[in-house]
């Protein structure tokens, strides 16, 4: 499941899943673009832990809410490595507001990062993958695509707006040879769940544990290998089967 020499750009890199995607594949080779807006702190660790075991990785800057950063990084990506073989759409906001603690600017905010920003990346990269007539897209949702929350439903309601995001995204790009995809991870230890609570998570999460991103990067991998050529328009939850309680 070779990817090796691919060049992929990792949207919210700095941190958490985007993180582990990203040092997953410059481990296999891939050459990566670490995407940040805020956590440049972040963006330089990932690329220092992919440099120590002789990876390549590079630093763009942007705010995906907004079209013309977006476009900017983008072309940084292609300048540096000659191309994009791989999209990964991973930064989002959540900021857990109740129903009516949303306002119109916080509705904004998070379609504009969350779900725009997804598209708008999408449309930037298109036109490198059409030079080769291929490419991968992978767009990290979450289950609360499928699941309502009882946290925040416009975080939800972005999350299964890119799952549709996905589907038409799918139909449309086939004919260029590619391929776009949804990964929909359950609950991810970035740094919030503590060994105090190991009989809630044995209750609550069939295999004993919550994901980490490194689950989620071993699935991006395998999207991005050419062993997955066929697979598109998918929605793959990931889980560990919490989703079935």
């Amino acid at each position: 499941m070779s990817i090796s020499d691919k060049v992929a750009l990792v949207t919210g890199a700095g941190t958490g899943i985007g993180k582990g995607v990203a040092i997953e594949l410059a481990r296999r080779g891939v050459k990566v673009a670490v995407h940040y807006n805020q956590s440049s702190a972040g963006a330089v660790h990932t690329r220092q832990q992919i440099e120590e075991f002789g990876g390549q990785a590079f630093i763009v800057q942007g705010n995906v809410a907004h079209k013309r950063e977006i476009e900017s990084m983008v072309q940084q990506v292609a300048d540096q490595y000659g191309g994009i073989d791989i999209l990964v759409n991973n930064a989002a906001l959540q900021l857990n507001h109740g129903f009516f603690d949303h306002t119109e600017e916080t509705y904004d905010t998070m379609m504009h990062i969350n779900l725009k920003g997804y598209w708008q990346c999408i449309q930037a990269v298109v036109p490198y993958m059409k030079i080769k007539n291929s490419g991968r897209i992978i767009n990290i949702s979450s289950v609360h695509a499928k699941r309502p929350t009882d946290f925040d439903a416009v975080y939800a309601m972005t999350k299964g707006g890119i799952r549709m995001l996905g589907r038409e995204s799918a139909i449309e790009l086939g004919k260029y040879g590619i391929t776009v995809n949804t990964i929909e991870p359950g609950a991810v230890d970035v740094g919030k769940y503590s060994t105090s609570r190991a009989p809630e998570i044995r209750r609550r999460f069939p295999l004993g544990r919550v994901g980490t991103p490194h689950d989620v990067a071993q699935l991006v991998c395998f999207i991005a290998s050419d062993e997955s050529e066929f697979m598109s328009g998918a929605a793959i939850r990931l889980d560990g089967a919490s989703m079935l309680l």
